[in-house]
């Protein structure tokens, strides 16, 4: 078939939700579209202690940032090309956002029917949670459990949060951790598989004879006729022919924050003086398609350890720290990864040392103000789009502030007990390294993502024309098209976004369903 009531873009953490959802109803037909190949019966990607391979592998789109003038210009966006998306890539961080990021969508930013009122009841329907409380689900396609404390070097480093004033907290309490620390939820099954989008919602449903799931299938361009999307062309590799894939009701596009931009303005919705830079007819000016780009950025600060480190992990990054830096907030700034694996990718070339047993921490900030921008390289649909995250670019120095704060403070922790026996030495940015200028230059030269692009096809109010979605995620100016995936964030969440996209996907199909 080449014909169906919905084509979706992208078979990830929001695009196999949207798919799931859909094929519901069997009196619609259902066509997922997904560039990479099927996580079926394969290990390297359903193992999720095995996630930190797939990095840089031929399962990632391996997308290089632009030159930074106040960041890491080495590092890469990771972005999974496999079905399942980066819930297939990722180490299954699982989280349910604080009530005050939603409520800032719909206050903040123009997108009514988001605020946590609206759309926290979407988090119980996506999970089966192992965790205590009457709030969470029992029956959803997402198994979420809690994280065992089997890491006697991550006990040690939860002591020592309570020693300088951190305590132990629960996870999905359904109250915003503001100060506290625990060893996280992830999105895992009890064998170790991980429970990503495509496990949790298109294995169960392969079956369903109103739902095509077409591996291989990498999108040129969304195709639209009259002001209406009818269709996506695809191809099956770099060179070969072109098919299109209609659509009788809508099309989705999940492609995620890097992938989504560029497909729209491969289409000729964007920008118009950058699409007519780059030979495309424009369709629809929409200055704020690949604008607006947020990320965490992320430090590491690693130690040598005086015993060996776990030889076993469910994804050996377990445990998670949440505080402030300044008085006042009604949600951490900085937020902290406890890894326990020797984390050197970035600080090896620069000249540090490393070590075989080593744990790190990896301080992040949850609300950077830098701005970046997805662009075009061409009007080629196979080159890698100009990523330019700015990091470290805020006008008020906000972001580096936290970082330097956040390295002071994993200082702290570490040299508490009982993680002080742990700590044979610190390896990077090491003892020596003690003034903010000093630290500010360490960040710049080997801090590193979270992985969690979002934002840049920021959905807003109906009058703004920065924001190229409406609240119901539909394009504005195009007739039959959305967008569902973290592109779509007005806002980024304070923790790992990875259910959040899911909860995205639950509510597009909803969305849709109405909209019938």
């Amino acid at each position: 078939m080449t014909e169906y009531d919905y084509v979706i873009v992208g078979g990830g953490s929001a695009g196999a939700a949207v798919a799931a959802r859909l094929s519901e109803d069997p009196s619609v037909t259902v066509c997922l579209l997904e560039a990479g190949p099927s996580d079926v019966g394969d290990d390297a990607v359903l193992r999720l202690d095995r996630w930190m391979e797939l990095l840089e592998s031929g399962y990632d789109w391996d997308y290089p940032i632009e030159p930074q003038e106040n960041g890491n210009s080495f590092m890469r966006h990771a972005r999974a090309k496999v079905l399942g998306g980066c819930s297939s890539h990722n180490s299954c961080i699982a989280f349910w956002a604080p009530r005050e990021d939603l409520d800032s969508w719909e206050r903040d930013h123009g997108c009514t029917g988001w605020g946590a009122d609206s759309v926290y009841r979407l988090y119980p329907r996506i999970e089966t949670n192992d965790a205590p409380g009457d709030h969470h689900g029992r029956s959803g396609p997402v198994h979420i459990m809690t994280v065992p404390p089997n890491d006697p070097c991550g006990v040690a480093v939860l002591d020592a949060c309570e020693a300088v004033g951190i305590p132990r907290v629960e996870f999905n309490s359904g109250r915003t951790v503001i100060n506290g620390a625990n060893f996280f939820q992830i999105n895992s099954r009890a064998d170790g598989t991980r429970s990503s989008s495509s496990v949790s919602y298109l294995h169960p449903n392969f079956d369903r004879p109103n739902l095509a799931v077409r591996t291989g299938s990498w999108a040129k361009k969304v195709v639209v006729e009259n002001g209406r999307a009818v269709g996506i062309d695809i191809t099956d590799n770099a060179f070969g022919r072109t098919t299109r894939i209609s659509a009788g009701r809508e099309v989705i596009v999940s492609a995620g924050a890097i992938d989504s931009p560029k497909l729209l303005m491969l289409s000729g919705i964007g920008p118009s003086d950058h699409l007519r830079e780059n030979g495309i007819d424009v369709l629809v000016d929409s200055p704020g398609v690949g604008a607006h780009l947020q990320d965490h950025p992320e430090g590491v600060i690693g130690f040598e350890t005086t015993r060996p480190m776990v030889r076993s992990s469910t994804q050996w990054w377990e445990a998670g720290i949440f505080t402030t830096t300044v008085d006042g907030l009604d949600r951490p700034d900085l937020m902290m990864h406890y890894g326990s694996v020797p984390f050197d990718m970035h600080t090896l070339r620069q000249g540090y040392p490393t070590a075989e047993n080593t744990f790190c921490l990896t301080p992040n900030v949850t609300h950077a103000r830098s701005r970046g921008t997805v662009r075009l390289r061409s009007r080629d649909f196979r080159d890698k789009p100009r990523v330019d995250p700015r990091y470290f670019t805020d006008p008020e120095g906000h972001d580096l502030r936290v970082m330097i704060a956040g390295l002071r403070r994993a200082r702290d922790i570490a040299s508490a007990a009982p993680l002080s026996d742990w700590v044979a030495r610190e390896l990077y940015p090491g003892p020596d390294t003690q003034s903010d200028v000093e630290l500010a230059d360490y960040i710049r030269r080997t801090h590193n993502t979270v992985y969690h692009p979002a934002g840049s096809v920021r959905m807003g109010a109906d009058d703004d024309p920065m924001s190229p979605l409406d609240p119901q995620l539909r394009v504005k100016g195009i007739d039959g098209l959305r967008v569902a995936d973290a592109s779509v964030f007005p806002a980024h969440t304070t923790v790992n976004p990875n259910i959040t996209v899911m909860l995205v996907g639950e509510r597009c199909a909803e969305l849709l369903t109405a909209a019938r």
